[in-house]
């Protein structure tokens, strides 16, 4: 019947029976007639039409209307059926004696009384019916009792059992329940219906354990079963509820908490099932497989709780005299707050008790607070199950550097409590980074994390095993040692000067000198001084054509006029012991000099009493090093030392066995391709500054080159910056002309372009589809591939397809201007990095009648070639290999340089440059760099200005760029 809003009506809550789920209740709005009582026409009120009713409904109304909806038989149909089914089957099935889902029953059960809890709550100002058999439902009110009632759970012990029964007060009067046809209708928590009104109780008693005494006076507990019951079922009653007993004892006890700290090491497996109890991780998990699980509880007299108990009481039962004595105490919860709120201001994150950190930071942490703990009460100990026997106490160190005549003594104890450790016992530890040292009681100490940072060099770069020594190499880190406090440091007035010094000494010429050296080049002269004074080895990396031959050759003819022991030896590629030679001649002719190079050298080391430099190349000094190491040199100096850049060649092997007094390397580029070519360079002029190479690659390679680590980049600058001497042109060659640079963008011709976008679409559908199933790792070598092919096109696609007919765009601007530029009678060098792009050329300049001089990897008459471009006038064009003319080459007759083909690292095309723009040159050089347009080249341009940041003018790489490429990136080269 329908209830009209227009007239008095009444929200009403109709309580009845459901065959498999128990007690419900439905909601229903009842017509009110004039005298306002409820009459017989009624409604059914769900969510979907309770905003009909909503002028006489309030908020309580809303909400229970829509608990009332979710306990309906439809809507658990409808929440707990996998499958479509009408109620009827689903109950049937469900709830079948025999083949009954008792599982999903109990989650059923549950979803009900949650609900049945929250309505019986709301309804205390709500009319509240039995409904009829009818279905009316206003067939019988009932009230909710407004107090809520009290139960005291009886025990009565005598010799053979123990009865135990429920009884029940409200407002003060005993609640006669039993055989009253009473009803539980919730049972999470209990609402007992008792005479048309429903009681609430003071405690959320469970409704099931009062459901047994309906109609039972009690229960009887046998002898045999009693203590079983007595712990299981008793002890907790005591803690939560009333209880009266007889026959045995109940003790109420109160004492002040004393807090116990236990720790425990754990599994990250472990993790989970920890943290699922409520508890967060306090830091993301390092690399140590275990970490450490504090555990916060207190001590009440003779008995121990955790924190995470919420129970005010907590029950122990003991046996005693054929009885039983509940020890029922009361804890201090204000007090337990305090003590966990003092782990708290110490940072140590209690969460229910608990607290998980890395095993080195736990430690630490304990290290920190143990004092403090143990004044404010805390009794801090390991878990009785723990594996390992931790110490706990006071740590710290102690470290003093001396020094001796040609090293740094390192000496150093570590107090782990009354243990005093020689520093040198954790080398091996902090070196592989295993932070647990066994003390000689057994227990296993935990060194602190930071030690590790601290430290790491110290033991990389210390020598000897039971006593440590530094090298005087290692100034900077002795210097940052003390800077940081973490060692006291005692050496000589002569080193304390060195490390306060701000201008570098002026040593005089040497007489025999012919010439005169330019400012920066005398400041050069005075900095070789400096470092072979200190006994350091020296790395003078100017830019190419300032002079470093000539800073060099002073400095030897210096070591001549002052007594040198011995020859120096020179090492360098072949190709530059001509113009050493020449260089020698003409500005120090008193130095003797040995030119050890040739098929038909005299291999023997007595003729180097008789010179002051021995001059060879890389390759002959690998082949006679044997030789070599019979003499000990006064220098070993490498010119272009990249060329052990590779510190497991067999010259680098080679070079680092030969003795001397004193070495240097001269270079342009210390770092061509990896951090690892600075590694070897450095090794050489002063061993052991940079550690071994495993300990270079995992502390400053990996980190700078794959992970961008700034700091650690800043860290090996400073352990290198006091041995090199790195001046700019742009810094310090102010007499040299202006070198104006351009940049050509040439189109592709149809054909060129048609094979570009041909190739192009093969290698990036190649590339992306591989890139998205194996990753980056697997695509480099693909990428260069593909990359180096669009390269060559974009110059001329005749070097990837030998068949090609068609034009280049590049090819055609190039010859229009070196046409222009030899008709106006300039000299003019033209590098490329691909020997089949200047065969190229070469034909076309043949086919032009214009003469020119050829240098790559082959040419055999090198110095020939660079005469015939130096010096005759009818030459005007040079073709050079980018590799071949990148070093040791001295054109300055040209002022005109072509950069055919770009590349990741600026540092080379630089180079190429610098063979005219140098010390000498009188004109204007002129630099015009080709890029075909929509090419990669281009692209290329682009990503050297935004991906290529060099760190400083030393640590650029090359080929490493195209392993740091992102998706993105190869995305947009491919493009």
């Amino acid at each position: 019947m329908k209830v009209y809003t227009t007239q008095p009506f009444q929200a009403i809550y109709s309580l009845f029976e459901h065959e498999y789920l128990g007690y419900l209740f439905e909601s229903f709005v009842v017509q009110v007639n004039s005298k306002g009582q409820l009459t017989l026409q009624h409604q059914n009120i769900s969510a979907k039409n309770a905003d009909e009713f909503s002028s006489r409904l309030d908020a309580n109304d809303f909400k229970l209307i829509a608990l009332v909806d979710q306990i309906q038989q439809e809507a658990v149909v409808k929440k707990f059926s996998v499958k479509k089914m009408s109620a009827v089957d689903f109950f049937l099935k469900v709830y079948d004696p025999e083949k009954g889902d008792k599982l999903l029953q109990e989650k059923i059960t549950q979803h009900i009384q949650v609900r049945m809890g929250k309505i019986l709550e709301l309804l205390r100002d709500k009319k509240t019916f039995i409904m009829g058999k009818d279905g009316e439902p206003t067939w019988k009110q009932v009230n909710i009792a407004p107090e809520r009632a009290t139960v005291l759970f009886n025990f009565r012990r005598n010799s053979d059992n123990t009865h135990y029964f429920p009884s029940i007060r409200y407002a003060g009067e005993k609640l006669h329940f039993q055989y009253r046809n009473a009803s539980l209708i919730c049972y999470e928590p209990a609402w007992l219906m008792l005479d048309d009104v429903i009681y609430s109780f003071e405690k959320a008693v469970d409704g099931k354990k009062l459901q047994p005494f309906l109609n039972k006076k009690f229960i009887v507990i046998p002898r045999s079963v009693e203590e079983n019951y007595y712990r299981k079922f008793v002890a907790p009653l005591v803690e939560s509820f009333d209880v009266d007993a007889k026959g045995f004892t109940i003790r109420s006890e109160r004492y002040e908490p004393s807090p116990f700290l236990t720790f425990s090491e754990i599994k990250a497996t472990s993790l989970p099932a920890i943290l699922s109890n409520g508890t967060s991780e306090n830091k993301p998990e390092k690399g140590d497989n275990s970490r450490i699980l504090f555990n916060l509880s207190f001590k009440y007299g003779d008995y121990e709780v955790e924190t995470q108990e919420t129970k005010r009481v907590s029950v122990n039962m003991e046996m005693k005299d054929d009885s039983y004595v509940f020890h029922r105490l009361i804890r201090n919860v204000h007090h337990e707050k305090n003590f966990a709120g003092e782990l708290q201001k110490r940072e140590l994150e209690v969460k229910d008790g608990k607290a998980i950190l890395d095993r080195g930071d736990a430690f630490a942490w304990l290290s920190s607070n143990l004092k403090d703990l143990e004044e404010l009460g805390f009794t801090v100990r390991q878990s009785e199950h723990s594996a390992k026997n931790y110490f706990i106490g006071e740590v710290s160190l102690n470290i003093g550097i001396t020094e001796n005549n040609d090293w740094f003594d390192v000496y150093g104890i570590v107090h782990f409590g009354e243990f005093e450790i020689p520093f040198i016992k954790l080398k091996n530890h902090i070196l592989t980074k295993n932070n647990e040292f066994k003390l000689p009681n057994g227990q296993i100490a935990i060194i602190p994390e930071e030690w590790f940072a601290q430290y790491i060099e110290l033991f990389a770069f210390a020598e000897g095993n039971e006593t440590l020594t530094l090298r005087k190499h290692h100034m900077a880190l002795v210097n940052d040692l003390q800077n940081g406090n973490l060692a006291t440091i005692t050496m000589s007035r002569k080193l304390e000067k060195l490390r306060e010094f701000e201008t570098i000494e002026d040593y005089p010429m040497p007489a025999g000198f012919i010439g005169e050296l330019r400012p920066y080049q005398k400041a050069g002269y005075n900095w070789l001084q400096f470092v072979q004074n200190y006994k350091f080895g020296g790395c003078l990396a100017d830019d190419m054509g300032l002079g470093k031959t000539v800073q060099t050759l002073a400095m030897l003819q210096h070591r001549k006029e002052n007594g040198a022991g011995a020859a120096s030896l020179l090492v360098m590629p072949t190709s530059l012991v001509y113009n050493w030679m020449n260089e020698a001649q003409k500005f120090t002719p008193q130095l003797r000099v040995l030119n050890y190079t040739g098929t038909y050298r005299d291999k023997s080391v007595a003729q180097f009493e008789h010179y002051d430099v021995i001059l060879t190349s890389y390759g002959i000094a690998r082949l006679d090093v044997e030789l070599f190491k019979t003499y000990y040199f006064d220098y070993i100096i490498l010119d272009e030392s990249q060329a052990i850049k590779n510190p497991d060649s067999n010259t680098s092997k080679a070079v680092r066995e030969l003795k001397s007094k004193h070495r240097l390397i001269l270079t342009g580029t210390p770092v061509e391709n990896s951090t690892m070519d600075l590694w070897a360079q450095m090794s050489f002029i002063n061993p052991g500054l940079l550690g071994n190479q495993h300990f270079f690659r995992n502390e400053f390679l990996k980190p700078i080159e794959r992970e961008k680590d700034e700091q650690k980049t800043r860290r090996l600058h400073a352990l290198i910056k006091p041995f090199i001497l790195r001046r700019h042109k742009s810094q310090v060659a102010t007499e040299l002309p202006e070198k104006i640079e351009h940049t050509s963008y040439c189109r592709m011709t149809e054909e060129q372009e048609h094979a570009y976008e041909e190739t192009k679409s093969f290698y990036r559908n190649k590339i992306l589809t591989n890139l998205e199933e194996n990753g980056p790792g697997n695509t480099q070598f693909m990428l260069l591939q593909g990359l180096t092919k669009l390269r060559q096109i974009a110059n001329h696609p005749l070097m990837t397809d030998p068949g090609y007919e068609g034009e280049s765009g590049k090819l055609k601007e190039v010859l229009r201007m070196t046409k222009n530029v030899v008709g106006k009678g300039h000299k003019l060098l033209i590098f490329s990095q691909f020997v089949k792009h200047l065969s190229i050329i070469r034909q076309e300049l043949d086919e032009r009648g214009i003469t020119y001089a050829y240098l790559d990897g082959n040419t055999k008459n090198r110095q020939e070639q660079v005469e015939l471009f130096q010096t005759d006038k009818s030459i005007q064009v040079f073709l050079i290999s980018l590799k071949a003319g990148g070093v040791g080459l001295n054109l300055t007759a040209a002022d005109y340089v072509f950069i055919l083909d770009p590349w990741w690292n600026p540092a080379v095309e630089a180079q190429a440059v610098d063979r005219a723009h140098r010390i000498g040159q009188q004109n204007k050089v002129f630099t015009y760099k080709f890029i075909t347009k929509d090419s990669v080249e281009e692209k290329i341009l682009a990503l050297q200005n935004r991906k290529i940041k060099l760190v400083t003018d030393l640590i650029s790489t090359d080929e490493t760029i195209i392993k740091s490429l992102s998706k993105e990136d190869i995305d947009n080269l491919l493009s």
